[in-house]
């Protein structure tokens, strides 16, 4: 009898430890108690600070254009956003803040960028503003000034 019970106890107990391993396996049936794990969330791309230089460089002086007109090159030195910059440049007169050019160019993705100032008047002091912003982070701005006057 003792022989029996001891043979009978073996048995559940392994019966028991095969049940406890079968249920203990995750998801791969149609049981549905599986969770399916979320794919990897992609790395978000941060945008560079828009960093940019132009050709017109007056030094501690005032540029001297040569005609009414003056062409500026704008080049961005810093990685250009995907969706990319629009370009501000207004010029102002020094003496009374009279806007005498303003111009915005359309959303450019490739680097130099060409604008042109105009209305240039003779031995009149401006300042000149190059905004540029990024089409896809708004508050990704860079801005340059500097003195120019027609010669």
């Amino acid at each position: 009898m003792l022989k029996q019970l001891s043979f009978r106890l073996i048995v559940f107990s392994l019966f028991v430890i095969l049940v406890s391993a079968a249920c203990g396996k995750g998801s791969g049936g149609s049981g549905g108690g599986g969770v399916t794990p979320t794919p990897p969330t992609p790395p978000v791309e941060t945008e560079e600070n828009l960093v940019f230089t132009y050709d017109i460089d007056p030094g501690a002086n005032i540029y001297a254009a040569l005609g009414a007109t003056q062409e500026v090159k704008i080049t961005v030195t810093s990685k250009m956003p995907t969706a990319g910059v629009t370009t501000d440049i207004v010029v102002k007169r020094d003496s009374d803040g009279t806007t005498v050019s303003s111009s915005s160019l359309t959303a450019a993705t490739t680097s130099p960028i060409t604008g042109t100032i105009s209305n240039l008047a003779t031995n009149v002091v401006c300042t000149a503003t190059i905004t540029l912003k990024s089409v896809s982070k708004a508050s990704n701005t860079a801005t340059k000034t500097f003195k120019i006057a027609r010669k």
